[in-house]
Formats: structure tokens, C-alpha cells, sequence
């Protein structure tokens, strides 16, 4: 099979040819239809101190299953995150982090819906919204963003705002149901909002913060760090929320499971409708994830492997 990796980091992403892996006894071995590029593998390549398995979200064919494996069997589709090699015409997918895809779901679906969805279903429900408050979401083109500007909506947010990197993106992101979009260059975010959920950090926290009306919450869901200021939270009485999604995989099972069932009913009714900015073949990986870097998508990235026979 073929597969991407690099050799320093930093260095130029290749396809080299590898024995597909042998499912674990807890693991399902998934000839992969598609593979989602996201920020943190992509920073993983320039920032980790030694090359680290490229992986991430997939989503395919079950052709093996491991010895203690008793949900899935050979000729399921499924998704899911992969921690090893997912860039790859075959993945290794835990038992655990794996999800039936319906019938009606194409594998793009699935990968720009699940994982990305989970992420933005759960910053969402961290920051506790009531029906009829407001919301801004930054990175709202993105591949969590712009499913979390729609579940804003569908969860009853009488106003959603999209903050985005490049004016051009604005379009795209209010045809997704926002009521306004923001660069973030613009001197004002525009009226104060109830909730912010936040994906970049940096330099961005201080004016997505000042963003909030009084007793505000921001959820801050992003790898890029960043620091508040305590006095900027005081005056406001508004509050800050870390969300991180394998926590909830890990410690929440059950919770993880109802939030996936949410996301296929809502993409069953049409309520989300995942967007793929560009597929890549394997070859391309790079590229790929340029477009990530250069922060250009509006939707999901995606990967097609070829998948052929083992």
C-alpha cells in the first residue's frame, strides 16, 4: 500500500510504498475513501521534534477486524480518528473511535461531518447557549467553523457571526446561515455577542474577548495558545472555557456516541450540510496542506486515496 510520512521536521511530505498493518486486537484495519487534513496534524509536521505518524480522520471499508472486536465486521463503512498512519490507502481505526456511516452518507460526508462536527457540537454545548442568545465563531470558513455557524443556528441562536482570516471568505460563510462576518483586522467585531467559540488563539483571544458582552463565556478550543489577560475578564465578568475533544472521547463514551447521532440526524434533515473546499490525492498531500497552512479553505480538506487490494 502507499502511504505519506516525511523524514525531518519540517521536511517535504512523500508517498512510499508499506505492508499494510495488522489490526490489533481492539482495532479495525479500513481501506481509506477518504482522509480529512486538519490545523493540528499539519503543525505537527513543522512543530513535533521528530517526524510523528501523519494521521487523523478517515472514513472507508472495514476489510479486517481484530480478535476482540464485536461491533464492526469486514464490508462496514465506517469513521473515525486515526492516532497512527492515516494518510495511508489503509488505516488502523481503535474500535472506539470508530462510527457507522449511513447508507445516505458519502465518505466525504463523513469525514468533514464526524470529527470536525464533534468538535464544534461540543464547543458549542461548552459554551451553553440559551435559545435567542448570540454567537461568534472564529475560522468560521474552516472545517470546524462552518459546521459550528450552522449548528449555532439549528441550536436556536437568534444571531450568528462568522469571523474569518480574509474578507473573500464572507460569502461563503453567510451562505451558511450567518447573520454577519468579520475580518479579523476590522477595528470592531461589531455588537457584543453572548458567546464566542474560539479556534485560532493567539494574538486573536484579546479581540475575540473584548467580542463578549458582559458575563460572556468564550470557549477556547484552538492548539495555537495564547494568553488573556486577568483585568480583561474582571471588568467584564466574563468567563473562559477550555474544550478538548479526546478528553470527551476518553472520560464521556456515552456522551461522545449521542453528540455522533445528533450529527448524522441533523445531516439526514439537511439541518448541516458539510462543505469540502478541495480532494487531494495522496501524491498532492502537500498542497493539501497548504491550503491549511495559508488558512484558504472554506470547508473541509480531504484526501483520496486510491484504497486499492491489500
Amino acid at each position: 500500500m502507499r502511504r505519506v510520512r516525511y523524514d525531518s521536521p519540517g521536511g517535504p511530505l512523500f508517498v512510499e510504498e508499506a505492508p499494510a498493518p495488522e489490526p490489533g486486537p481492539d482495532e479495525l484495519l479500513v481501506r481509506c475513501e477518504a482522509v480529512g487534513v486538519t490545523l493540528p496534524v499539519v503543525r505537527k509536521v513543522t512543530e513535533a521534534a521528530e517526524p510523528v505518524p501523519l494521521g487523523g480522520e478517515i472514513a472507508g471499508e472495514v476489510v479486517a477486524v481484530g480478535a476482540d472486536v464485536t461491533g464492526f465486521r469486514a464490508g462496514d463503512r465506517v469513521t473515525g480518528l486515526c492516532f497512527g498512519h492515516g494518510y495511508a490507502d489503509f488505516a488502523l481505526l481503535r474500535q472506539a473511535m470508530a462510527s457507522p456511516v449511513p447508507e445516505t452518507a458519502s465518505a466525504a460526508d463523513a469525514v468533514a461531518l464526524v470529527r470536525s462536527g464533534l468538535v464544534a457540537l461540543g464547543a458549542l454545548t461548552a459554551a451553553r447557549p440559551e435559545p435567542g442568545e448570540t454567537v461568534l465563531v472564529t475560522a468560521a470558513a474552516s472545517g470546524v467553523g462552518h459546521l459550528a455557524v450552522q449548528l449555532a443556528k439549528a441550536r436556536g441562536a437568534a444571531r450568528v457571526v462568522g469571523a474569518v482570516s480574509d474578507p473573500a471568505k464572507a460569502a461563503f460563510v453567510r451562505s451558511l446561515g450567518a447573520d454577519a462576518v468579520v475580518a479579523y483586522t476590522d477595528e470592531s467585531w461589531g455588537e457584543p455577542v453572548d458567546h464566542v467559540l474560539d479556534a485560532v488563539g493567539g494574538d486573536l483571544l484579546t479581540p475575540a474577548l473584548a467580542a463578549l458582552a458582559p458575563g460572556g463565556r468564550l470557549v477556547a478550543y484552538s492548539s495555537g495558545g495564547g494568553t488573556i489577560q486577568a483585568y480583561d475578564l474582571l471588568v467584564g465578568a466574563k468567563s473562559v472555557i477550555g474544550f478538548q475533544m479526546a478528553r470527551m472521547a476518553r472520560d464521556e463514551p456515552a456522551l461522545y456516541e449521542r453528540w455522533r447521532e445528533e450529527l448524522w440526524r441533523y445531516l439526514a434533515t439537511g439541518t448541516l450540510r458539510p462543505a469540502v473546499h478541495g480532494e487531494f490525492a495522496l501524491e498532492d498531500a502537500a498542497q493539501a496542506h497548504e491550503v491549511i497552512e495559508t488558512r484558504s479553505n472554506r470547508g473541509k480538506v480531504i484526501l483520496r486515496p486510491r484504497g486499492g487490494p491489500i
